[in-house]
This record gives structure tokens, C-alpha cells and sequence, in this order.
């Protein structure tokens, strides 16, 4: 493919997104002229999203960096000379060794998250260099650990509702996704329910695209959703909708249940959410006479303080009507468990030298940058932007400008965070490398093979890491691996009977295949929890001093109902969800996908506008004390009294301050020490 100058080729897209769609690029005089999606995946069927059909702009993006760099000027200015690869390697390679020497490997820091969901990329060659080295850990918890470990307490493992099944369900709730912007095969799959008469349900704290497409959209306040997850137990036992065999068989733990949830009335809901009683009842009702019901846990609902213990108790729901047992039934937070690769052979955690070291938090890495006990004294960055993606970004900022902290940036661009790199490294794009894909929703995995060559002189994180191995003398074979070696190994893991039959040979004949998911049948009869059954009561949590069953914890940042922020210096609750045209921090620098967005919007409700003087339109300064962040004002009422939501993740704009996490906390969720983002109190003036 990568020799060949016209034709249509087989391609992944590399996106952090659920559908993990199947491409086809179109060539012409060997560049990539148009993206369309792939019709013969079961799947995604040919359909795909305005972002990918337009990674072209991406690939030939005219600010790209093609070669390696060094600072020249003060970290943040941007400043850089073109320098040789053989430079780059030796000068990294030479500060490493003197930092391991003077502090210690722990001193040096990876920072790395899934800005390409490549396996390769993220958790391959990169975790082998690291290993070797003895650098210090990174926990990767700034999306979905809270969430996982939420529904693991239930379940046991990450997987749920096959997507597939979904278009038998008679209800399906769509609980804080934004799916039409996230998860639109989920999308196409929901309309073929309801032609056949299902009804779609969308509860979030914003009337997004999402919202607006439901047959019922129900707002409630920020950080309540346990408390409307549990009012609904409340009504389904009252009302005897519960499946008693089910719960007796398969579960434990429902007799506690029952008797605590007595407290949770529609009243006493409709207090804390903002959702009407009588909507309460009724979509307990809903619920708990559908015949097939599916619910949908999207990803926003866990970035609070009680974000795990929200998603438990929602992942709880299914178990009492014992939906389980019905095609297209129960519920899906991430099927990310079912295709679980051999990360030992992957990652070779047996190379490391000292696997006591420490594990530093990625929610917390401007803490961590100001430590002056064991400092980090340098940082390696790759497939992450942290100046824009980690919270409370101005403390974050202050320690990439550390003049001490030898930084390394390996991307596409010149972001925000490599501005403040010491050497900024040319990376691939997923188009010009070899790597492996597999769903967080979807049971298809997929393999991509370079369609085009690297451009300019960059290099794939396997290249890049194999060359920093020998550099630092490490003789390990580990790091002379290819690419479909290490892939081999991945797809080797005989602890996961869902990968049975997927291999690497099969990969190249099909481009995508199905995990053998026949261990679905009676994976009630042996789930991986402490007791083997649906846990409505968890011991392991009533150990680490979290409630046992499902619980409404009101957040440490924020208000409900009951406590409303009215009167206090920070009113309004801050949310800040993806937008349509960006994912994450990427295609934020695009200029198609930029005058798509067209700026930093604020939304704000009318009652909240018109207490602070703003009309529609108006420059708004949103701020904390962590920080400011500026955006216009635009006066809807999508949401609750009280909360107002920027959706974006912006670059930092021409003498504009347009980072949405200088606002946001570092602070850790209940559960996973994940991220809190949504746990955020502001105020708002017109400029």
C-alpha cells in the first residue's frame, strides 16, 4: 500500500472514540485525498464522522512538525532549531543517564494517554523503554478509572450489552453520553429500535445534539445522577417490577438493597436532581415494564467527586429486572474487557529494575511537577497534551515552564505542551504505521498497515523508543522487535478466551475480526466479582470505607437541589463535555474544523444571565481560584438553573485565555483515583 501511488486501501481511525470505525483512504499520486468509511464492516457500515473525514487536513496539516527540534528560546515562546536525529537521540540519551545518575530513574516521568488508540502506540515499545529505565509509573486515570471501577463493582469486569444485541431493546436510556457526537454507530443502532417502536431516553445535565434527539430528554443537576439511579430502585421495588428468581439466583446482596433504597421517594429525588416526582416515577415505570431495556453510560457522568459510586449505581439497575437474561438487555459503560491483549508480553513489566517505584497520578501532574522531595526532573510526552487536556491547568503550566525540567514532546504539532519542550520529536501519523485497534464498544478488531510514508522524517513510538533502548545500551531483544512481532505477542493471551481465533494472520487476510464471544453465553454463572454473582452489596467497598450499596454522596464541589449555590462566591456549577468538530484537544489547531466551532462559546441559563447583567452574545470571563478562562456568552435554556457549559477543548488563543482546565480541579474521584473535572464551582462578568 505504502508504494502504491492510486487506489483505495484498508485504514483504522485512531481516534479515542467507542466506534473505533473501519476506513478506507483514496490515493492519488501516492497522497491521501479523500477518507470515506469502510461499508464492509459489520459495524460502522461505511458511515462516519465529520472528524475523520477530514484527517487528511491533519496528515498534510501545514503546521505539522516533520522534524526534530530544539529550544532555542524560553520555554512557552515557541522558539526551535531544526536539529538531526542522531542529536536528538544522543542529547536525551546523555541527560537520562546523568539524571539517573544525580537523582535516580524516578526521576524521569512519561506522560502519555490515547491521542492515538493504536496498541502500539500507547502501550508497547514506549512501557518497554520505561520499564527498562526504572522510570517512575504513571497511572492513566484521567478518563474512565472511575467509571470502570464503578461498574467492575458490580460486575467484575469491563464488558456489557453487545452492541449489536441493542437494536431488540424496547427502552433504551442514554445516561451522560452526548453519543450523536461520540458514539454514532450507537446512534444508527438506537433509530433501528425505535422503528420498531422503542423509546429513547436521554438524561444529562445539557440538551446537547443528544438530548435533542431523544423522545425524552431529562435535565437533572450535575453529580445527582446516583440519586435518580436510585430513586428508580425505589419505585421498582415499591411497585414490585423487580424479578425476584434473577435476583435471588445471580446477585447478592438485594434484600439490603431493598430495604435501603425506602429512603429514596420520588420526593425526596426530585429535591436533589431538579427532576420532577411524577417524571421519576414514570421513568421507573418506563423502565421497569419494557420488556428488553438498555442503558448506556456515557463517559461525563463520572468526572465527580462521586463519579464511580454514580456509575455503580446505575450499572446496578439491570440486575433487579433481570435484563441480563434478554437480548440486547442490561447495559454497557465499556466492552473494553472483552478484547484485554497479553500487556505482560507487551509491555514487559519484567524489564523494569525497581518494581516498587512510585506511580504518579495524571489528573495530578502539576502537584507532581512542584514536588521538592524526589523531584521530576524531566518529562517525556507523547500522544497526550496535557497543558490542555489535565485540570487546573495554570499550576500544570507552572511546572512545564520549570527551566530545570528537561521536557521531551513527541506529536504531529506544535501544542501548547511541546511550547515548553526541550526537544520536540516528529510523530507518524496512524496512517503512515503499522499498528492494532480494538473497540471499547464494539468486538472487532482491526490491523493497519502504512498507507502512506512517514512524512518528513518522523517516527512511530516504536521506532522512536527502539532507537532511545540501544541508545542507552539496553541489549534486551525487546527492543529490536517489529511491529507484527509485538503484535503477535498482544493477540497471545490465553487468559482472555474472547481473543481465541484472533490472530495476526487473520488480520492481514480480513482487516477486522470478531472476538469469539461464545464465553458471553454464561458469563452470569462466573463473573470475576469477590462473590462470583452481581454485587448490589460490595464487601471490597464497605472495606475501603465507600458505601456498600448503591448511594447518593453529594460532591465535594458543587451543589444539588438541596444545596444550592446561590449566595456562595462560586454559584454555578461548570461543565465543560467535548464539542461536535474536536476530540479532546485534537482538530483544535485545524482551521476547517476551528471555523466549524467558530469560537469558545459559554452557555449560560437565562435566569443566570439576566442576574449578571449578560445578553446573548456578550465576552464573558468565567473564573475560580484556580482560573479564568474566556468565552461568549450564549443564552439557552439547555440546562438547570445554575450550571453553565463550555463545550471544547481549546488551544490557547491570541492573547485570549481559552483553557477550560484552568477552571477544573486535580482532585481524585471516589473510586480508580480518577478524574474530576465536572466537580467545578464558578462565576461569571461580561468583559
Amino acid at each position: 500500500m505504502i508504494h502504491q501511488e492510486h487506489g483505495v486501501f484498508p485504514a483504522v481511525c485512531p481516534l479515542d472514540c467507542p466506534d473505533t470505525c473501519s476506513l478506507l483512504l483514496h490515493k492519488e499520486n501516492g497522497k491521501i485525498v479523500k477518507v470515506t468509511g469502510n461499508p464492509d464492516h459489520p459495524i460502522t457500515q461505511g458511515a462516519i464522522c465529520n472528524k475523520v473525514r477530514n484527517m487528511a487536513h491533519r496528515v498534510y496539516h501545514p503546521e505539522r512538525v516533520l522534524y526534530p527540534l530544539r529550544r532555542t528560546g524560553p520555554k512557552g515562546a515557541g522558539s526551535f532549531e531544526r536539529i538531526s536525529w542522531d542529536e536528538a537521540i544522543r542529547e536525551i540519551a546523555d541527560r537520562y543517564k546523568a539524571l539517573i545518575a544525580s537523582d535516580g530513574p524516578e526521576s524521569i516521568l512519561p506522560y502519555s494517554f490515547y491521542g492515538n488508540m493504536g496498541i502500539l502506540s500507547v502501550d508497547g515499545m514506549d512501557r518497554r523503554f520505561f520499564n527498562r529505565l526504572g522510570a517512575s509509573k504513571l497511572k492513566q486515570s484521567i478518563c474512565n478509572s472511575a467509571g470502570n471501577e464503578g461498574w467492575k463493582s458490580v460486575m467484575g469486569f469491563n464488558g456489557g450489552t453487545v452492541p449489536e444485541d441493542t437494536v431488540n431493546a424496547d427502552v433504551i436510556i442514554v445516561w451522560g453520553g452526548n453519543i450523536v457526537s461520540t458514539n454514532m454507530h450507537q446512534v444508527v443502532l438506537a433509530e433501528k429500535a425505535r422503528k420498531r417502536g422503542a423509546k429513547v431516553v436521554v438524561i444529562d445535565v445539557h440538551k446537547n445534539q443528544t438530548g435533542q434527539w431523544a423522545d425524552w430528554f431529562i435535565p437533572l443537576y450535575p453529580g445527582t445522577d446516583a440519586a435518580l439511579a436510585v430513586g428508580i430502585m425505589h419505585v421498582l421495588f415499591r411497585d414490585g417490577l423487580v424479578d425476584e428468581a434473577f435476583m435471588e439466583r445471580y446477585t447478592i446482596g438485594h434484600e439490603e438493597l431493598r430495604e435501603h433504597v425506602k429512603t429514596y421517594t420520588p420526593e425526596y429525588v426530585s429535591s436533589v436532581t431538579g427532576i420532577p416526582a411524577d417524571d421519576v416515577a414514570k421513568l421507573a415505570e418506563l423502565y421497569g415494564r419494557a420488556g428488553v431495556s438498555y442503558i448506556h453510560i456515557g463517559n461525563g457522568l463520572q468526572h465527580h467527586d462521586n463519579g464511580g459510586m454514580t456509575v455503580r449505581s446505575i450499572a446496578a439497575l439491570p440486575a433487579l429486572t433481570g435484563q441480563w437474561l434478554k437480548r440486547g438487555g442490561g447495559a454497557a459503560k465499556s466492552n473494553g474487557g472483552y478484547n484485554s491483549m497479553n500487556s505482560e508480553a507487551l509491555e514487559r513489566p519484567d524489564l523494569r529494575p525497581n518494581p516498587g517505584a512510585r506511580t504518579i497520578n495524571m489528573n495530578r501532574i502539576g502537584e507532581a511537577l512542584a514536588m521538592t522531595e524526589k523531584p521530576i526532573r524531566s518529562v517525556f510526552v507523547y500522544c497526550s497534551n496535557p497543558l490542555v487536556v489535565a485540570p487546573d491547568t495554570e499550576r500544570v503550566k507552572e511546572g512545564f515552564a520549570r527551566e530545570d525540567l528537561f521536557t521531551v514532546v513527541h506529536d504531529l504539532f506544535m501544542t501548547d505542551t511541546a511550547k515548553y519542550a526541550d526537544i520536540v520529536l516528529p510523530a507518524t501519523s496512524s496512517f503512515e504505521s503499522t499498528d492494532l485497534y480494538a473497540s471499547y464498544w464494539h468486538q472487532y478488531v482491526q490491523l493497519q498497515e502504512p498507507v502512506i510514508p512517514a512524512q518528513g522524517e518522523s517516527k512511530s513510538n516504536v521506532e522512536l523508543f527502539s532507537l532511545l533502548g540501544r541508545a542507552m545500551g539496553f541489549e534486551e531483544e525487546a527492543f529490536r522487535e517489529s511491529e507484527e512481532e509485538m503484535i503477535a505477542r498482544a493477540l497471545d493471551n490465553p487468559d482472555n478466551p474472547y481473543l481465541n481465533g484472533v490472530t495476526l494472520d487473520r488480520l492481514k487476510a480480513e482487516r477486522h475480526v470478531k472476538l469469539d464471544m461464545t464465553p458471553l453465553e454464561s458469563f452470569l454463572d462466573r463473573l470475576p466479582t469477590p462473590s462470583g454473582r452481581i454485587e448490589l452489596y460490595s464487601a471490597r467497598l464497605a472495606e475501603a470505607g465507600l458505601p456498600p450499596l448503591p448511594t447518593y454522596v453529594p460532591l465535594k464541589e458543587g451543589y444539588d437541589g438541596v444545596r444550592r449555590g446561590r449566595g456562595n462566591r462560586y454559584p454555578l456549577m461548570f461543565i465543560s463535555p467535548p464539542n461536535h468538530n474536536f476530540l479532546n484537544s485534537i482538530f483544535a489547531n485545524v482551521e476547517k474544523h476551528q471555523k466549524m466551532e467558530k469560537e469558545p462559546t459559554l452557555q449560560i441559563h437565562p435566569e443566570d444571565a439576566e442576574q449578571r447583567g449578560i445578553a446573548d452574545g456578550d465576552p464573558v470571563v468565567v473564573f475560580n481560584d484556580r482560573g479564568t478562562y474566556e468565552a461568549r456568552a450564549k443564552v439557552v435554556d439547555k440546562m438547570l438553573p445554575g450550571t453553565v457549559v463550555s463545550q471544547g477543548l481549546w488551544w490557547e488563543g491570541e492573547g485570549r485565555k481559552q483553557r477550560a482546565n484552568a477552571l477544573t480541579p486535580d482532585r481524585l474521584a471516589d473510586m480508580g483515583e480518577g478524574a474530576t473535572f465536572f466537580s467545578t464551582v464558578v462565576e461569571i462578568k461580561r468583559t
